[in-house]
């Protein structure tokens, strides 16, 4: 409750309320001690779980826990919504399909410093906090890079007290969890939500209708103008589910809004009563589709059509949300672009364009100039990815017959936009047809990044040459009309979560050395700097690691049934599974170090001992990727399995790798594989992390690694492989993949042992796709990067050995990458792109 006698209502704002139902009314956190706290957790144990402590499971005292811990955040949260409720400046709507939060008890602690209240608390109670916190399920709300940094840019804002609503969707299943049968994936439902969600808060009072298909009309308005209005087929209904996003230890508390899909009739009574049960909840059956799981597959059209249903259902549902829920009735929306900018997080939501354009100009009757231009400065466009399939396309059969007015309206963006093409290159149709936001080959489709582009203010990449790629070759007519549109902002990651939590002995170890001044100021780690010439601090970060890497042991024994050994440099690749990230590249090294051995051309004891983890998941429907973990599955069973390699190799691939994982795992790593294609990585996260923590980077020049080998220094950096012009030469003249195998007898010894059965049981047929996809297609030249990396990996293998030495680029790689953390990319998204500020 505000000063002025109003009940903040977290969707819905203020309302007014009797001076006698203020004190009832207000909301006070608990007090942040250790009896408050228990006071909390009984109550909240016995009135909201309905069990007393001697009863009560594991999961009750944990939804207790969960929710005692957010009291401590609500006050700040309304008094947070109620402030930019009088005092309304400018908010940043941040449009994401994907949002890979990670646990949210840890991070709520952190944010709140109870850490320790919480420890003593339960301690009085008789429980443990580790034990509870490991009841928690991570809610797997995003398949990678992408949906982690959408949930790092939510936390940095938050720390930053600008005022940020994430949208996006809740999905019952999210990305699926991944297990391992005779080596190959398995994907099994997520059943995140089977034990209660404690963090959401649903509010289906707030519910927002979306409607989809059918056709449009053409009517002649009161007032005599001629409009369109679209009268739809079916719709759904999309229920809210509010979770808060609190800044580090500041008392700014924002809001991650994510919709649910429901049916507008779920049950029919008749045709229940009538004896058809399954037909009496179809229509709920079909709805909830649309938020079941995360990115369903679309090799089929129905996939396809789901994936777009998806993604308009979220737009829309968060436009409506701030249009009818957020602003007053009256507001002038020629002010719009002054109370709210929306970021595209890729091209997912990029379908809000036309949705913008329908609501001003069909619902709020603006005239279509004025409408577009307030579109204009409303949205800006972060793009992900330099790989053309990524780029999405919707089909204008697709898009015209699920969603008939916006694809009216995008064919009119388009026009005026051609139009506009044409009076500033006449008689070049070629630019036309390149830039034209609807294709017409190989078929006829909206190109979505062309409309993000023609839509937006700004456009930026998120790395220094991912930008310039973006400009020079996957955009560059449209940069050659726009100069001024295009920017760069470089990814970030939140290093509360990323080294304050998920590393506290490094933690506390930095703390110890320059203060906590780091935590929200990560350019403070420049202070470590001299310390990587201090001896006894060398060794105390060697001890560090070395405590990681036990943590990590202890884990995966517990999680995995693994037994890894302790003392072998852990070399850790893991990030999603694709061609381009070159996991293949890899496992080649792999081989190659099985078979110098397994042949006898090199003694066991001449190996520097390894132990490699992989991680990563591959889209159902990706089915080279999938072959791909079946082989590296394969692998470490034969290497792990032969007596000869015991204490000297060592593969692990632990199943469902997640936020959660990741957390013990990067702390650990000692050396970080970025091993992608240059010029294929946008810019990756996982990169920075591992610097973060003291691993050192074996990589190509590619996406961040270009501005982290900068920043370390090219001796504290693992540089291989060929450059992205080199890359473009090579495919112009026509990439023979052969050429490299013949020439290079150790990758052809490799790739003959996996050809012959050595890792299938003798059976040559098992891995011949992915030995054939290796020697005739390979799309991102790992055969031809092959030799330069195996030199890198040598050049490991001898730095790796002097372990002072080492210790010291571990140590220069922290303190030199405080400029990765997401606080920075936040400054520079306000500066750049959105141009709003803090509040107090």
């Amino acid at each position: 409750m505000d000063d002025q006698g109003y009940v903040i209502d977290p969707v819905k704002g203020p309302r007014s309320v009797p001076t006698h139902e203020r004190a009832l009314e207000a909301v006070r956190a608990p007090a942040a001690d250790v009896d408050g706290f228990v006071r909390e957790f009984l109550r909240e144990l016995n009135f909201g779980q309905g069990v007393s402590l001697a009863r009560a499971t594991v999961n009750d005292q944990y939804l207790a826990l969960a929710r005692t811990v957010r009291h401590y955040l609500m006050a700040r949260w309304l008094e947070a919504i109620a402030h930019q409720r009088r005092e309304p400046v400018k908010a940043v709507g941040y449009l994401s399909a994907e949002y890979l939060l990670g646990r949210q008890l840890d991070n709520a602690l952190l944010a709140a410093d109870l850490e320790g209240v919480v420890t003593d608390g339960l301690a009085q109670c008789g429980l443990s906090l580790d034990t509870l916190r490991e009841q928690e399920e991570e809610p797997g709300l995003g398949n990678g890079g992408l949906g982690r940094l959408a949930a790092c840019f939510i936390d940095s804002l938050a720390t930053l007290s600008v005022p940020c609503i994430g949208y996006g969707i809740r999905y019952e299943y999210g990305i699926f969890r991944q297990t391992f049968v005779d080596g190959r994936q398995v994907e099994q439902p997520d059943t995140w939500l089977a034990l209660g969600s404690p963090w959401e808060f649903p509010h289906p009072e707030s519910s927002q209708p979306v409607n989809f298909a059918g056709h449009t009309e053409t009517f002649v308005d009161d007032d005599g103008s001629e409009r369109t209005r679209w009268v739809p087929e079916w719709g759904v209904i999309g229920v809210p589910y509010n979770y808060m996003v609190p800044g580090y230890r500041n008392g700014r508390v924002n809001t991650l809004r994510l919709w649910s899909a429901q049916a507008t009739k779920a049950f029919d009574l008749s045709i229940f009563n009538g004896g058809d049960y399954v037909d009496a909840v179809r229509a709920q059956t079909f709805a909830e589709n649309i938020s079941k799981v995360l990115y369903p597959e679309d090799s089929t059209p129905q996939g396809k059509e789901l994936r777009l249903q998806q993604q308009y259902f979220f737009v829309a549902c968060s436009l409506a949300d701030f249009m009818f829920e957020v602003l007053d009735k009256d507001f002038d929306l020629t002010r719009l672009p002054e109370r709210i900018v929306f970021q595209l997080n890729d091209t997912h939501p990029v379908i809000a364009v036309p949705e913008m354009m329908r609501l001003l100009v069909d619902v709020k009757k603006l005239p279509w100039d004025q409408a577009w231009e307030i579109t204009r400065q409303c949205f800006n466009y972060t793009c992900h990815t330099l790989l053309p399939e990524a780029l999405e396309v919707w089909p204008v059969d697709l898009l015209r017959r699920l969603l008939p007015r916006h694809y009216e309206i995008i064919d009119r963006i388009n026009a005026e936009f051609l139009a506009d093409v044409r009076a500033r290159f006449p008689g070049d149709e070629m630019m036309v047809r390149r830039m034209s936001i609807i294709s017409d080959y190989p078929e006829r489709g909206v190109r979505m990044a062309h409309l993000a582009t023609v839509a937006s203010g700004r456009v930026n990449g998120v790395a220094e040459l991912h930008s310039q790629l973006l400009r020079d070759k996957v955009l560059p007519d449209f940069s050659r009309i726009w100069p001024e549109k295009f920017t760069n902002v470089t990814n970030g990651v939140t290093p509360r979560r990323f080294l304050r939590h998920a590393n506290p002995s490094l933690s506390g170890l930095i703390t110890e050395a320059i203060g906590d001044g780091w935590v929200t100021d990560l350019d403070k780690l420049q202070e470590l700097e001299p310390l990587a010439g201090d001896a006894s601090f060398r060794a105390r970060f060697r001890e560090v690691k070395r405590a990681n890497k036990s943590r990590l042991v202890n884990l995966l024994r517990e999680r995995d049934g693994y037994e890894l050994p302790v003392e072998p440099m852990l070399d850790v690749m893991v990030k999603r599974l694709h061609e381009y990230k070159r996991q293949s590249l890899k496992l080649l090294h792999i081989v190659t170090l099985y078979d110098r051995i397994a042949s006898g051309r090199v003694a066991a004891s001449q190996i520097q001992p390894r132990t490699f983890v992989f991680g990563a998941k591959a889209a159902p429907g990706y089915w080279m990727a999938k072959e791909t973990i079946h082989l590296i599955n394969a692998v470490a069973s034969t290497v792990n399995s032969d007596p000869a390699l015991e204490g000297v190799l060592h593969v692990a691939f632990p199943a469902n790798y997640n936020v959660t994982l990741a957390e013990t795992l990067i702390p650990a790593a000692d050396l970080s594989e970025q091993i992608s294609l240059a010029g294929k990585e946008a810019s990756g996260t996982g990169n920075m992390k591992f610097a973060l923590n003291g691993a050192l980077t074996i990589g190509t020049d590619d996406g961040a690694n270009v501005e982290i080998r900068r920043l370390v220094g090219e001796d504290n950096f693992f540089l291989f492989g060929l450059l992205e012009p080199e890359v473009a030469d090579l495919s112009a003249q026509g990439y023979v993949p052969s050429s490299f195998y013949e020439s290079d007898d150790e990758l052809k010894r490799a790739l003959d042992l996996i050809a012959a059965g050595a890792f299938s049981g003798g059976n040559p047929d098992t891995f011949a796709p992915v030995v054939s996809n290796l020697l005739h297609e390979d799309r991102f030249m790992a055969l031809a990067d092959y030799r330069a990396y195996l030199d890198a990996q040598a050049r490991v293998d001898a730095a790796y050995a002097d372990q002072d030495a080492w210790s010291r680029s571990a140590i220069l790689n922290v303190a030199r990458c405080g400029f990765f953390s997401s606080d920075r990319s936040m400054r520079d998204y306000i500066d750049r792109i959105w141009h709003t500020d803090p509040v107090s």
